[in-house]
This record gives C-alpha cells, sequence and structure tokens, in this order.
C-alpha cells in the first residue's frame, strides 16, 4: 500500500476489531504510515474550507429554520479541488539538501490529506454561542459594539470550549467504547471517495450511488428552498379553519405546535439536531418520546391551565411580554450606561415569556442536572477508575 494512496487492505484485521459493532464495520484498520499528511494542500484547503463553513453556517443561523452546513460539504467539495492540485501545482522540491527541504506537491491526493482537511472544516462548522450576544446588543438594544470587543468575546469562548475538549480528551475521545456515531458517516464517505470498488453486475459502486443522491437531493432542495417555500411547512388544520384561534395553536407548524403538519424540507428535519440518520435507533426514540411529552402533552396542558398567565400570550413565541400581552420594550429598561433601570423595571413591570418558551428554559437546565446525575449514577465507577489511572501516570 505504500506506493498506492488507495484504501486496497482489508477493512477489518484479526485482534484488532472495535468493540462496537458499527465500528468495526466502518473504520478500517490498516495505516500507511508513508502518506504524507502536512502538506500544502492540507493548510490551503482546510483554511479555506473552516473559514468559509463559518461564514456560512453563521449567515444561515438567523433563519427560522437554519440551513446547516456540514463538514461533510467540504468533505465533498475538496475531492476535486485536492485531485486538480495534485495534476497542476509543481513538484518541484525547494530548499532541498536541508532540512527543511518540502515540496508543494508531494503526489497523489489521499485519504489522510483529506481526513484532516475534513478536521479543519469541522473546527468551523458550528455555529459560536457567544454570536448571539454580539447580536442580542446590537440588534434588540440598539447598541454598538466595537469588532475588536465581540472578537474577543466570541475567541474567549470558543477557545474556552476547545480547552475543555482537550482536557476531558482521555474520558470522551480515547476509550473503545465512546464512540460518535455521526462521525461514522464521515468515515463511511472517505471510503467511498478513496477506495477502490468494482461495479456489481446490473448495480451501482458506492461512489456510484452516492453521486446520485448527491445530485437529486441538491436538485430537490431548489422547490422548498426558492420556488416552493411553502413546502417547509403544510398543516391542513389551518386551511381547515382558517378563522379559528386553537387550529392555529394546534396545527401551526411555525407559531403552534404543529400537530398534523407534514414537511418536505430536510433542513427543517435536521436543522438544530442534525440528520437523525447518523443516529442510533435508541437515540431516536429517545428523543422522539421527550418531544412528544414537552409539546404535545406538557406544553398544551400547561397552556390551558393558564400556568404563569400563559393564556395571556401566544402558546409558541420568543418574544418577551407584559403582563397584559404587549411586547416588553426592552430598551425602556436600560439606562444610557447599559445597565438595568429598576425604577422604570418597576414601573413597566415584571417580563413574562409563551409558556412554551418558558418551558423550554425549564428543561434545558434540568437536562443539565440530569446529565451529571446520569454520568454519576450508570457510569461513575468507571470514571473514578480512569481519573485514577490518569493521576497515577
Amino acid at each position: 500500500m505504500a506506493g498506492n494512496h488507495e484504501i486496497n487492505a482489508p477493512l477489518l484485521q484479526n485482534g484488532e476489531d472495535s468493540p462496537i459493532e458499527q465500528v468495526a464495520l466502518t473504520v478500517p484498520v490498516t495505516d500507511d504510515p508513508s502518506l504524507p499528511v502536512f502538506t500544502f494542500r492540507t493548510w490551503i484547503l482546510g483554511t479555506l474550507a473552516c473559514a468559509l463553513l463559518s461564514f456560512l453556517n453563521q449567515f444561515f443561523w438567523y433563519r427560522r429554520e437554519p440551513l446547516s452546513m456540514t463538514a461533510i460539504s467540504a468533505q465533498i467539495a475538496v475531492v476535486p479541488v485536492g485531485h486538480l492540485m495534485a495534476a497542476t501545482v509543481t513538484k518541484r522540491a525547494f530548499m532541498k539538501g536541508t532540512r527543511w527541504e518540502f515540496t508543494l506537491n508531494p503526489g497523489k491526493f489521499n485519504v489522510k490529506e483529506h481526513v484532516l482537511i475534513a478536521i479543519f472544516a469541522n473546527s468551523g462548522a458550528a455555529s459560536v454561542y457567544a454570536i448571539h450576544f454580539v447580536s442580542i446588543i446590537n440588534v434588540f438594544y440598539r447598541r454598538e459594539i466595537s469588532v475588536f470587543v465581540g472578537w474577543l468575546v466570541v475567541l474567549s469562548t470558543h477557545l474556552l470550549g476547545f480547552s475543555w475538549a482537550g482536557l476531558f480528551r482521555r474520558y470522551l475521545v480515547e476509550p473503545a467504547a465512546m464512540w460518535w456515531p455521526q462521525n461514522l458517516v464521515q468515515v463511511s464517505l472517505f471510503r467511498v471517495l478513496h477506495e477502490k470498488e468494482e461495479r456489481p453486475k446490473g448495480g451501482f459502486t458506492r461512489n456510484q450511488f452516492f453521486l446520485i443522491v448527491f445530485v437529486c437531493s441538491f436538485a430537490y432542495y431548489v422547490f422548498p428552498g426558492y420556488l416552493f417555500p411553502m413546502l417547509t411547512s403544510l398543516s391542513w388544520i389551518c386551511w381547515m379553519f382558517p378563522t379559528r384561534v386553537i387550529a392555529q395553536q394546534l396545527g401551526s407548524g411555525l407559531h403552534g405546535l404543529g400537530v398534523g403538519v407534514v414537511g418536505f424540507d430536510w433542513s427543517s428535519v435536521c436543522a438544530y439536531l442534525g440528520s437523525p440518520l447518523a443516529s442510533p435507533w435508541f437515540a431516536t426514540v429517545n428523543i422522539a418520546a421527550g418531544f412528544v411529552i414537552f409539546i404535545y402533552v406538557l406544553t398544551p396542558i400547561s397552556y390551558w391551565l393558564n400556568i404563569y398567565k400563559a393564556r395571556r400570550f401566544p402558546i409558541f413565541s420568543d418574544d418577551l411580554f407584559m403582563s397584559n400581552g404587549v411586547k416588553y420594550n426592552i430598551s425602556n429598561i436600560v439606562d444610557s450606561n447599559f445597565h438595568l433601570d429598576l425604577e422604570t423595571y418597576e414601573r413597566e413591570g415584571p417580563l413574562y415569556l409563551s409558556i412554551n418558551f418558558a418551558m423550554a428554559y425549564g428543561f434545558a437546565f434540568a437536562c443539565l442536572a440530569a446529565t451529571l446525575v446520569h454520568v454519576l449514577l450508570f457510569h461513575g465507577r468507571c470514571k473514578f477508575h480512569a481519573f485514577i489511572s490518569l493521576k497515577i501516570r
């Protein structure tokens, strides 16, 4: 395999299989240490993919149903560019004969370069939550914040996240039992794009099948994305009872509970939780059950029982309200120094949220506590022994 940059070795090796069946069937256990990794192509394409995905995802994040551009998009797009650079960029060796000798084109575009470029892209694909603070100050409070200060806020919180990831790498990445289903999708795609496969009689290779699905999905998105946006949410209940408030509360997919709503826009399906195709069945069922309990049981019961004066406000809204149902003007309770004006706040009255918004905040905090308790109860002993072994080392 040293002279070939394609993956031709068997997928599994005896004694080296992962204890997780899905991982063992997807991830190859072979390696070719002769393949170059930190190449000119890696740095150029990886940096461009990271910057482009970061911009696009942040740009589309402000939609009601955000269009998420994952690292898989960059993973596909860089393939022809990588092969083009391998065919056109000079192979001349610079500083030849010295310890600093390097070349801009070490040969064929290989799978290790491709993986590292995808890692670059993945680091910039996720939206940075601190951007919300900067956006809220400018959009809702009408206050100016300098680019430098906003950049520091975003950078510090983002680096803090990477730091926590590095600290917990030993517990969340290195153990064989810690597998991430979303990553298996990318591994499968790497194999499709780099390994050789003979076309079965009367069928397609995985590469051909992938190209067909990719072109069809790209062409289909024109309909819900541009030509017929109503395909995002088709509510037959709202059509049948256009003047009934309760029908709008139950049937609207954008401003209600979405009962009976049919959607043909894939971006609305995976806008917030990612693609359900990459999740194990038990995780999908868990999320679906929680969604049904939260949206179709607790929210309507709390609304019609008038908890937190819920019936004065829309059942589903992210706005802030006064006690009489009028939208709250946040600017009135903030002084020139961007501090809370207590006297004005007492005169205007307390803030109120829609019942869905209030419960969403409550359950979000409850999930944090539940996650810690779950880990302590079901995996506490394992994590304790791992921590002790780390301290000994």
